[in-house]
Order: C-alpha cells, then structure tokens, then sequence
C-alpha cells in the first residue's frame, strides 16, 4: 500500500449448526436447541448440558412432590389397617375368651340395653382414666353403677381380668359384678350401686361434713381386710388385686366395704407364691416396694398386704400419707412420724375421740406398721391381719420401724413399660400398668389371663 500498510484477510470454513430435541417440562411440549459442531466431543456435550441441566431439576423437584402427594396418603392408609388389624385381634382373642367361658360368667348386656339402663347416660357418678361411670336401673328395679371403659389397655387384659375375677367372686367384701357389654369398641362392666361411693371420700376430716367415726372406720378395715383375705385363701385360685387403695373400696347403704376395680388382679394357682415379673403395676403411694427393688423378695400375697397397710394408716390418722403442707417437716411422712410417737409412748392426736376410740385406733396403726414392714417375708397374711385387729391391744408389740427403701441399689435394667394414668377423683396418685410373667406350671391363669 501506499502508507506502508499491508492489509490482508482470511475466510475461516463457517462452523456446522445442529439441532437438539427433547421434550421440555417446563414448556408443555417439545423443545429444541441448537448449537454449534465443535471438534472435541466435551464441547458438544457442555452446549446440550448447559441447555438441558434447568429442566432436569424441574422434573426431579416435581418428581419429589408427586411422592409425597401420593405417598404420604398410602401410608397413612397403611397405618390405618394395620392399627385396624390389631384391634381386630384383639378384639377376637376377647371374643373367643368370653365364649370359652360363657358358663361361668355374669350377665352379658347389648351394647343398646346399656343405653337403656343408664337412660341414654343421663347421671354421670365419676370419671376417670379408665373412662366414665354412670348410675342405672334395671328392669327389675335395681341400682347400679355402668363403667363405660374407654381406649382399653394391654390387648383387651384389663377387661378380662376384671370379668373372669369378679365374675367367680361371692363375697359380702367383695363387689358384685352384674353383668358386662362387649360390642368391640363398646365395652362396659355393670356393678351393683353403692350410695356412699369410695372410701377415699370420708377418709379426710373436712369442715361442714359429717365424717365416719373411729369405731366405724374401724369396722371398715375389718370388712375389707376379709375381702382381701377371701381374694387370696377363699377361691379355688388365688387373686392378687395388685391395687388396693381408698378409692377402689366402695361403701354401700349401711357402709359395707366392697373391694372393686380388678383391672389390674391376676389369677394364679394356690400351690405358686411368686410371681416374676416383667415391671411394674398399681398405684404410686401404695404399691409394694418389692416392685421396685430387687433382692427384696418375690411379689406375691404380701404386695397386697403393703397396699392395705398404706390404706390403713390412712384410715386410722384421717389424713395422707404423704403430705407435704403438714405443720412440721417430720410429719411430711405419716408412717415414720406415727412410729416416733408410739416408741416414745406419745399419745398420738386424736379430734373428739374417746379412751376406746383411741385404743382402736392405735391398734389399726400398729397392725399397720407390721404391714408396710420393708420385706415381704417381716409381712403378716391377711389372715393373721385379721387375728391383730380382732384381737387384744395389749398382745401387739410395735414392729421394727419401716424403712423407705432397702440399702441396695434399686433396679436400673428390669424392663419397665410405665404407662401412668392421672389417678381419678380426689386421689392425685398415678396408676401404673404393665404384665406380668408368671411361673412355670401356671397354665390356667396364662390361658384365662394372658
């Protein structure tokens, strides 16, 4: 060029364009992309990633919420039958129980005769954890009391046990079972109706009410310490109740001790003492340290001897056990303050009783403090129970002082399934359940119980 400049240029081959077609989610069809022909194979698929790579997530989001759309109400239908299944079960182990027992049980109601008698549940008496109980007649003008049971416990147990031990039972201490109802989910148990309801009512002293004087507090103990005592010598299989406690002692029109609720009793044969145990069952306050402890002993007969010394030393001091608002901090723990007194020789204190009054009821103490004794082997039977109450003040010695709990460390591994249940009416106690695992040759209480 004239200025010295050398221009030139060059034509570069023009680059081969493809297409690309998939089908594009986002887009509600086909999609197609082009891009360039490149000689390395990495540069191709790099164009096509980069093009393709937001629809793959797409999918994949989508793919995730049409999972749990569709998943979550599968399983949940899944859960519903096999909840179903269960129940069914048993359901028909219940069924096939009151059918191989059907000679020696009590009446068997419909679940509309139920209906009937408590007039459409007209009278509510209580509830509880174990549902509601209301107050009905009969055809043939008698009174009774409807427990309606409501989410039963322990695969149908509760109900069984409590008909096939009431069922056989006949005793003046003991309530009278009816008759029952089982429609499947309709469960209910028909007892006689007590007017003056459960003992735990008239063991306070309160202001304005008329409470239950010392001789017929006495002639209550007398009356229930039978009724145990039947539970576990008089029938041809023994009955543990496993909670005996003021509330599940029911008081008729002339104020008959009735013990009742026996949702948690087990049958075993006379000749088998001992139980083992899986965990443990009753309620807090009044249950057996056995229970809890090991090397104590093995739980038999005796844990219901501690439930009704409990109870009795409730019965003769007119107050709690436990109660943590009482006047001096030694009298927190009724038992051990009341041993103090009576191994000093102190009068223990008394509202309006007389010199008779008090003797009886330092009498219920002490036959009492043999009760709660720590082992089960230091424990009187219900027989003996009877002997110490009826018999002379002046031929009881004071026990050894009962103690809390043993020296040993308490279990850490038993295989403990505590279903706690608030404790209905005026008792704030929990109610523990759980199974039990009898002994060898004890095949007739496993087959009717468990």
């Amino acid at each position: 060029m004239a200025d010295g400049f050398n221009l030139s240029y060059w034509v570069l081959p023009r680059k081969k364009t493809f297409q690309f077609c998939f089908l594009g989610f986002r887009y509600g069809g086909k999609k197609c992309i082009s891009y360039y022909y490149y000689n390395s194979s990495w540069g191709r698929a790099l164009n096509v990633a980069l093009n393709t790579v937001p629809d793959v997530g797409f999918v994949f989001v989508h793919f995730l919420a049409a999972k749990f759309i569709f998943g979550a109400p599968c399983v949940f239908v899944l859960l519903i039958y096999k909840w179903m299944r269960r129940h069914q079960a048993m359901d028909a182990n219940v069924e096939e129980f009151l059918q191989a027992h059907n000679n020696f049980l009590p009446i068997r109601y419909s679940y509309s005769d139920i209906k009937k008698i408590t007039k459409n549940f007209k009278h509510k008496l209580g509830e509880g954890g174990f549902g509601s109980v209301y107050r009905g007649v009969l055809r043939s003008g008698n009174e009774v009391a409807v427990k309606i049971l409501n989410n039963p416990k322990s695969n149908g147990q509760d109900f069984i046990s409590e008909v096939a031990t009431i069922g056989r039972i006949h005793h003046v201490n003991v309530v009278h079972l009816v008759g029952f109802c089982f429609d499947y989910s309709k469960q209910a148990l028909v007892y006689d109706f007590m007017p003056n309801g459960s003992l735990d009512k008239h063991i306070l002293h309160k202001d304005g009410d008329t409470s239950l004087d010392y001789k017929k507090m006495y002639e209550i103990s007398l009356g229930i310490a039978r009724g145990i005592e039947y539970l576990h010598r008089g029938c041809d299989m023994q009955i543990l109740h496993f909670d005996i406690k003021p509330h599940n002692i029911l008081l008729d029109h002339s104020f008959t001790p009735k013990v009742s609720d026996f949702g948690l009793a087990r049958l075993y044969p006379t000749g088998h003492s001992i139980v083992t145990l899986t965990a443990a069952r009753g309620t807090l306050g009044y249950m057996a340290p056995e229970l809890f402890y090991k090397d104590i002993g093995g739980v038999s007969y005796k844990a219901d001897v501690y439930s009704f010394g409990m109870m009795l030393m409730e019965m003769a001091g007119r107050r709690r056990n436990l109660n943590a608002n009482a006047k001096a901090s030694s009298e927190i723990y009724f038992p051990l303050w009341v041993y103090d007194q009576l191994s000093k020789e102190n009068e223990v204190e008394m509202v309006n009783a007389i010199e008779e009054e008090r003797e009886t009821t330092r009498k219920m103490i002490i036959v009492a403090l043999w009760c709660i004794q720590l082992s089960p082997h230091d424990r009187p039977s219900m027989s003996r129970v009877l002997n110490m109450l009826e018999g002379e003040m002046d031929k009881l010695q004071l026990p050894p002082k009962p103690l809390l709990y043993p020296r040993e460390t308490p279990i850490d591994d038993v295989e403990t399934e505590l279903e706690l249940e608030t404790f209905s009416f005026s008792s704030s106690a929990p109610t523990i359940y759980s199974s039990y695992t009898y002994k060898d040759h004890n095949e007739i209480a496993e087959s009717s119980l468990v």
